[in-house]
């Protein structure tokens, strides 16, 4: 297949969700026009595209913060769940211990969190909202992997260990390997979260330049299209991130039907 037939088919696929955007903005926009709807209950999208256009540097660089702190407490959270879920499927009282204490982070508000990683990091330390994040996207790549892992039949199990094969040779060319698309499935939803988790801790205190801040500054201001442009620039930084574990996944895994499908 060639690229150009490759990009129209992926385009063909992508239609859909374009024509519902491009749709989406047009209603909007309409509605805004003909219920002259005020700009502090809901801009219209042509006001919030020329605020970009007027708050460009200001809103990249705390874009800019924001995406950093969130890809940084992504990766260490991934980091840590990846050993966890590895030493969790090896040794069975690890797995019996460290569940609870994943549930229990798990279940704890964000709000919750924000203070306590101010108190401790201080307020404008990047290292408070990288904390919260990676306890947010800890869970779910620990649980997805623990899953993958453990869901290996036992016959391939017992065929590696007619071969010799050792618990790390079969964890790390059986369990891994099987475990991956669980691993990229979680990180996905994680990488939402770590967006989510970023801006949600910044509300609660940090630096300016960062869109927790701007977007509450903006708004206290009555700066409401400011704001808004804020809210739009964190979705597509969310989609970014996304789209980069997608990348990555479809480097890794190429030979999973989830990849060859997609």
């Amino acid at each position: 297949m060639t690229y150009r037939a490759e990009f129209l088919r992926r385009l063909y696929f992508r239609l859909p969700a374009i024509g519902i955007f491009v749709g989406g903005l047009i209603v909007w926009e309409g509605m805004v026009r003909i219920f002259d709807i005020k700009g502090f209950i809901l801009p219209a999208p042509t006001a919030i595209a020329a605020t970009f256009a007027t708050e460009t540097s200001d809103l990249l660089a705390a874009g800019a913060g924001t995406f950093s702190t969130a890809l940084a407490g992504l990766l260490l959270g991934g980091f840590v769940a990846v050993f966890t879920a590895l030493a969790a499927a090896r040794w069975r009282f690890v797995r019996d211990g460290a569940l609870p204490f994943a549930i229990a982070a798990n279940s704890t508000p964000i709000v919750v969190l924000a203070p306590i990683a101010n108190s401790w990091f201080g307020l404008r330390s990047p290292l408070g909202s990288i904390f919260v994040v990676a306890i947010l996207v800890f869970f779910p790549v620990m649980i997805n992997l623990v899953r993958g892992l453990l869901s290996v039949e036992a016959s391939e199990i017992e065929l590696m260990e007619s071969y010799a094969a050792g618990r790390l040779a079969t964890l790390w060319k059986l369990q891994f390997p099987h475990a991956t698309p669980y691993l990229f499935s979680a990180l996905k939803v994680a990488a939402a979260l770590s967006l989510i988790g970023a801006i949600v801790k910044e509300f609660f205190g940090g630096s300016q330049e960062r869109l927790g801040q701007y977007i509450t500054t903006k708004a206290g201001l009555l700066q409401f299209e400011e704001a808004w442009a804020a809210i739009v620039l964190a979705s597509l930084f969310g989609i970014a991130l996304y789209n980069i574990v997608v990348l990555i996944e479809r480097r890794v895994i190429p030979w999973h039907v989830s990849v060859r499908n997609a």
